[in-house]
């Protein structure tokens, strides 16, 4: 589908699926967000839609390739004639959509940036010669912590003033507030963890963690939402909850498509990986003013100020993490106190409001209307200032 000729530059963002998950609602965040007085928005789901298909704004041009293998000639013809015909100028692929971006661009006047999600490529050194080969003809990378925009520069070879680490972009809309859903548990004790069942995200320490809290606060309940990643690691942790008996206090509520309504029904939020980039899931606790417990991996300090705005606790830490929730279970207060300054501080930094402003000087860099050597984000610390 093509366009009238405007003086807005086309920038269409490209992931494989909208599923229930960190990069799939940063990637709609931006695209819903972009300036529509400088930008054309457009977005492709290069396998399939997903429940954040809803949350795609009206005015988003769609691309659906429903590619059916990992090189289907096809779909990259598609989006190859997708890019010409209307003239795009940004491609931002996200994470592995990185790849058919780059073979449906080749020949084209189109600008690549990559958006690297997955926090542990930087552990994980042998993914490197795959991912140097895809990088060596895009023009930056936004990656999502401070290790991640070190390994693209030390083993994929990309220019350090072309890797740019930035925080996600959170919606603070909120969801539909007629919308109260029926939870276990009680006002007061409830406890949401919001991570998709995958072995990094350490639900077995949460799981071990409860049984200590629920000895000093019986009527406390932890809520499990997420969508299962790893049936047999979801088991795992299931059999771990029935073994300790704590059927009763902790509930897998399965993936869910009102997360906002859930959390304004829940008194205080927790992570427990033992890896992360930037979680969304903690960035929407302190969107709904929720307190949070997380563990100091990726970038979570710094989410949380440094314990100024949560509480850290150490990696796989049972004692740390049983400690921190009943010290907020007990005090209603210590929970206000922590939920308005965590809140505050998602609106100042990680806002879409505030974050976009960096989003289009990476844009105004690689179309080359903007001097480099001015970086938009000083490495290693995390900012919302525009490049001036």
């Amino acid at each position: 589908m093509s366009i009238p000729e405007t003086q807005r530059v086309g920038a269409i963002h490209i992931i494989d699926t909208l599923a229930a998950a960190g990069a799939e609602r940063v990637a709609v965040n931006i695209v819903n967000h972009l300036p529509r007085d400088k930008y054309v928005p457009y977005l492709c789901t290069t396998r399939s839609d997903g429940p954040f298909d809803a949350l795609v704004a009206s005015d988003v041009i769609r691309l659906r390739l429903q590619r059916k293998s990992r090189f289907d000639r096809a779909a990259v013809i598609r989006l190859r004639n997708f890019l010409r015909e209307n003239n795009i100028r940004i491609l931002h692929a996200h994470s592995s959509a990185l790849f058919i971006s780059r073979l449906a661009a080749l020949g084209l006047d189109v600008k690549i940036v990559w958006h690297a999600h997955y926090g542990r490529y930087a552990l994980e050194d042998q993914r490197a010669y795959r991912y140097r080969i895809a990088t060596a003809g895009v023009e930056g990378a936004i990656t999502v912590n401070k290790d991640m925009a070190e390994w693209c520069s030390r083993r994929l070879g990309m220019p350090s003033k072309r890797v740019w680490y930035l925080p996600n972009p959170v919606s603070l809309e909120g969801g539909d507030n007629s919308t109260t859903p029926t939870l276990p548990g009680s006002a007061g004790t409830r406890i949401i963890c919001l991570a998709n069942f995958r072995v990094e995200k350490d639900h077995l320490t949460l799981v071990r963690a409860m049984s200590r809290v629920v000895r000093e606060v019986p009527g406390a309940h932890l809520l499990l939402a997420g969508k299962t990643n790893d049936q047999s690691y979801k088991e795992v942790v299931q059999t771990e909850i029935s073994a300790l008996g704590l059927d009763a206090n902790i509930s897998i509520l399965g993936e869910r498509h009102d997360v906002a309504a859930v959390l304004r029904a829940c008194d205080l939020g927790v992570l427990s990986s033992v890896s992360e980039g930037l979680p969304m899931s903690l960035l929407e606790y302190g969107a709904a003013g929720l307190p949070a417990v997380a563990t100091a991996v990726g970038q979570c300090p710094e989410v949380l100020n440094q314990g100024e705005a949560g509480i850290l606790v150490p990696p796989s830490s049972i004692d740390g993490l049983a400690a921190a929730l009943i010290s907020l279970l007990r005090s209603p207060e210590r929970r206000r106190a922590f939920g308005e300054r965590f809140q505050s501080r998602v609106r100042e930094l990680f806002s879409a409001d505030a974050v976009m402003g960096q989003i289009c000087a990476i844009y105004d860099t690689v179309l080359g209307n903007r001097c480099e050597q001015h970086p938009l984000v000083e490495r290693g610390v995390l900012t919302s200032q525009p490049l001036s």
